[in-house]
């Protein structure tokens, strides 16, 4: 709820009632001292209230939230009287994009697959990845699938869900844990993440499947969060596609971009905000591929731990900083979903992609590693474009031996100790952060057959374009509204 822009309404024996307000914390809302929204209509009936309101897109309201074109988190709760308290299980969440809209797929012969796993006995566990590596259902012809919904059988265990491409070299069905051996598929093709729903293509792209890609194999890697480690629960958890043989346009891919999740860095403890890089360089795409292309990037999804609190991708071409290409201001590790950017952005071949994750350890007494288990960290950015191409990942991590000869260390022993009996403070937060961010970096791209590239790099400034100055005067610019329409049953019955 923090900084959140709230509106609350309802019905009662008086009849309507509906204030602007915005929220401090975990707390009731605070009416603002300026009401900006309009309610428009505010019924009740049959235990169903509809509010309609409007609000100009800039309010020139410090209180109010700006609405941009980047997606932006809804949230809503309700009560079953006109006695504003605490909502309990009563809320939920949405992230969408208010400017611009993706519609759904309306097809009358909708057809679909899963893969999930199949009745799968957790051990006990609190982090644990199971891995499926299974053949797809074989098409004749080359269909597009055009949306993927997630199948979860345990919404308590399971953190998230991909489903990665194998090579051809894979030609065995393999179910074992993830990671006890070389993973050798490694070209995602989806991803669902906890609090997430199901995701949409747009019109002119589809994800392919068989033809020509039909004798692949796939990997469906499930992480499990067991808090209480409970043995013996079942689970068959997976992801629903659906397909169409009226091909698209284009073939849509996805490609991991961020920090390698490795533990040769770490977070310091009893920082507020630490900030980690993982940087993409698209001008080594073509040392791994022979045909390479341009991405036209519609969608992303953001991902990190319990520590995370903020992501930002930026777009950088010839040195300088062009855009930020997805944000997400108030990351929440309970709700990752893939959102739709609103519209095509164009990384070019050459351009760099910079991930930047801001963290909050201050609960926390010591280092937080980059790696698998929830309380460990990861950064990513899975970025959804077209046209597709044989592409796995393009990350980047800190270059090891510089980081030890930055900070001091002989060796790994004594890198090793110094950071587990620093006496971690602001000061020497900030000068590890730096040196994370000063050395070279090791950049890695590799493809679908896991041919890689391996090169340096320097992180370059990212920079949060300012927000425009605030038009007042609304005879001189002209104002889009926004309607948001909220129906919730048992809302504040009178």
């Amino acid at each position: 709820m923090t900084g959140a822009d709230i509106v609350i309404g309802g019905v009662d024996n008086k009849g309507t009632y509906f204030t602007d307000r915005h929220a401090l914390g975990n707390s009731m809302p605070v009416v603002d001292q300026k009401q900006n929204y309009k309610l428009l209509s505010l019924s009740e009936s049959d235990g169903k209230t509809v509010m309609k309101f409007q609000r100009s897109i800039e309010s020139c309201d410090e209180n109010d939230l700006p609405v941009t074109i980047l997606p932006m988190k809804l949230i809503y709760a309700y009560g079953e009287t006109d006695d504003i308290s605490y909502h309990k299980a009563q809320r939920g969440t949405k992230e969408v994009n208010l400017l611009k809209y993706m519609p759904r797929a309306s097809l009358s012969n909708a057809t679909y697959f899963d893969i999930t796993m199949e009745n799968f006995m957790l051990p006990a566990n609190q982090t644990y990845y199971h891995c499926k590596t299974a053949r797809a259902p074989t098409f004749d012809s080359k269909q597009h699938i055009y949306r993927i919904e997630p199948v979860i059988t345990n919404y308590d265990l399971v953190h998230h869900l991909l489903l990665y491409r194998c090579p051809p070299t894979v030609t065995e069905p393999l179910e074992l844990e993830c990671y006890t051996k070389t993973e050798r598929c490694m070209e995602t093709i989806a991803v669902w993440g906890v609090g997430g729903g199901d995701f949409e293509f747009p019109e002119v792209a589809g994800l392919p499947i068989g033809g020509n890609v039909g004798d692949f194999f796939y990997r469906l890697e499930v992480h499990y969060n067991n808090v209480n480690k409970t043995a013996g629960r079942v689970d068959s958890s997976g992801l629903r596609f659906y397909y169409t043989s009226k091909l698209r346009q284009h073939d849509a891919g996805i490609l991991m971009t961020g920090l390698a999740v490795i533990p040769s860095y770490a977070i310091p403890p009893k920082a507020k905000s630490f900030l980690t890089y993982g940087m993409c360089d698209t001008t080594y795409i073509p040392k791994v591929l022979e045909t390479a292309n341009d991405l036209q990037v519609f969608s992303v999804m953001m991902h990190t731990h319990l520590a995370g609190r903020k992501v930002r991708v930026g777009h950088f071409r010839e040195g300088k900083q062009i855009d930020l290409l997805a944000v997400d201001e108030n990351y929440n590790f309970e709700f990752q979903q893939v959102t739709n950017l609103g519209k095509t952005k164009t990384v070019k071949l050459g351009d760099k992609l910079l991930v930047e994750c801001t963290y909050n350890t201050e609960n926390r007494n010591t280092l937080t590693q980059g790696g698998l288990s929830t309380s460990d960290e990861m950064c990513l950015a899975f970025l959804f474009y077209y046209p597709a191409m044989n592409l796995s990942g393009c990350e980047s991590l800190p270059h090891f031996s510089s980081l030890v000869s930055e900070m001091g260390a002989g060796d790994t022993g004594t890198w090793l100790y110094m950071m587990n009996t620093m006496a971690w403070n602001d000061s020497s937060i900030n000068e590890y952060q730096q040196t994370l961010k000063k050395i070279n970096q090791t950049v890695i791209v590799v493809n679908s057959f896991n041919k890689a590239s391996i090169t340096n790099g320097t992180i370059p400034d990212l920079k949060v374009s300012p927000p425009e100055p605030c038009v007042r005067a609304c005879a001189t610019k002209n104002l889009a509204f926004m309607s948001l329409f909220l129906c919730l049953a048992g809302m504040w019955a009178s």
